[in-house]
């Protein structure tokens, strides 16, 4: 079955307890987050309901389930359109801590399905979304946790 990932990473100058509770205060994401707005808990079982914003005001409602919600480290689920999946999508962010103490976050996700066979642009992924997420929520912890003003870590930047 063919797949494709979409695959980004940032480093946030704050802990991983900072960046974790930015990342699933859902509530707040609108204050934020330019990519989508999340109703529902980060808790492992549960249906979140998920508003990708688009272009033109054109946008995507999907209920994904949490597959992964454990505080500080990494926060998972599972989207899959049409009936028998004939896409999926397992949309990931994990926090890991670097050597000076700033988060990175490794956020992506992993498209499947039977859908992705009539992809045009199989050459290479569209990841413009998951960077401006994540720059945005980099922005947002920062800004909350008084970081905005500190040296900039290497490697700050979205690769």
């Amino acid at each position: 079955m063919p797949s494709r990932t979409v695959d980004t990473n940032i480093d946030i100058n704050a802990d991983k307890a900072a960046v974790w509770d930015v990342l699933t205060d859902f509530a707040s994401y609108e204050e934020w987050n330019p990519v989508m707005r999340i109703e529902g808990a980060p808790e492992v079982g549960t249906k979140l309901v998920v508003h990708l914003n688009g272009a033109g005001g054109h946008g995507m409602t999907f209920k994904p389930k949490v597959l992964a919600a454990t505080p500080g480290k990494e926060l998972r689920w599972l989207g899959k359109l049409g009936l028998r999946g004939i896409a999926a999508g397992e949309h990931y962010f994990v926090l890991t801590t670097n050597n000076d103490g700033t988060t990175r976050l490794n956020h992506g996700e992993r498209y499947s399905g039977a859908l992705l066979a009539f992809e045009r642009h199989n050459s290479g992924s569209d990841d413009t979304n998951y960077r401006a997420f994540s720059k945005a929520l980099k922005q947002r912890v920062e800004n909350l946790h008084g970081a905005s003003t500190a040296k900039t870590a290497p490697g700050s930047h979205c690769h």
